[in-house]
């Protein structure tokens, strides 16, 4: 997919912190892609976009909150106002809040990550499927316990579970209007985020070993689900 201006097209990446998000705008950028960064935090998104700028990609910050999916359609105008269309949504957040145990859980709570992680996404989709037609992709980073269960992440997975059957039954009925929708199971901690900082100060301890992952790494995976287009669903490292 190409757009005007000699560029690849515009990747959308939402949730944008010190790790993976960073990585990704790098990784599309590098094959032309202009970027829309998208996160709570503006001053961080500036200093990142002046970076990726100097660089030579070009790159806009747009502030949101990704809890509030009723903010969803605003925020595609806004950066379709910027960009002129998406070509590549990204989904990548991830709230430390979601470090929960089980037994500690509230509805109040679960509700709020069901907002972030499930509604979010269905709400993209929806407001950003027609120009993703004959090309685009929709990829769903998310943590490896949306399909294994694991103590003191009961705050992320159920939710991400539910993305995850959503995508797939999504990329089953837009595959064949070249729309590539693809989740990906990262079983990891990606160093240099703030889940990752948060680990090692002991803010946040799972009762679960992760493996430390690069972010270029991970971002390279989601580069090569855009391009190859073969499968709905993934995991990083693949397990064998």
């Amino acid at each position: 997919m190409s757009a005007p201006g000699g560029t690849r097209g515009t990747v959308l990446v939402l949730g944008v912190g010190t790790g993976l998000g960073p990585a990704v705008a790098r990784r599309f950028g590098r094959e032309g892609y202009r970027v829309a960064l998208v996160a709570r935090n503006r001053d961080r998104l500036a200093a990142l976009a002046a970076q990726l700028a100097g660089e030579g990609v070009e790159a806009a910050p747009f502030t949101a909150d990704l809890s509030r999916p009723a903010e969803v359609p605003e925020l595609v105008e806004r950066v379709r106002a910027r960009f002129g269309r998406i070509d590549v949504v990204v989904f990548a957040p991830l709230d430390l809040a979601g470090f929960t145990p089980a037994a500690e859980l509230t509805a109040q709570a679960a509700g709020r990550l069901v907002d972030l992680y499930y509604l979010t996404p269905v709400a993209l989709v929806r407001a950003a499927l027609d120009e993703l037609r004959g090309g685009g992709s929709v990829l769903i980073a998310q943590s490896v316990s949306a399909t294994e269960p694991a103590p003191d992440l009961s705050g992320i997975g159920p939710a991400m579970a539910a993305t995850r059957n959503y995508a797939q039954s999504l990329a089953a009925e837009v595959a064949r209007h070249g729309v590539h929708v693809a989740t990906l199971q990262i079983g990891g901690m990606i160093t240099g985020s703030a889940v990752h900082a948060a680990l090692r100060s002991g803010a946040i301890d799972p009762d679960v070993d992760f493996p430390e992952l690069d972010p270029a790494d991970v971002a390279e995976e989601l580069w090569r689900s855009h391009t190859a287009r073969d499968r709905p669903d993934g995991r990083f490292p693949p397990l064998g």
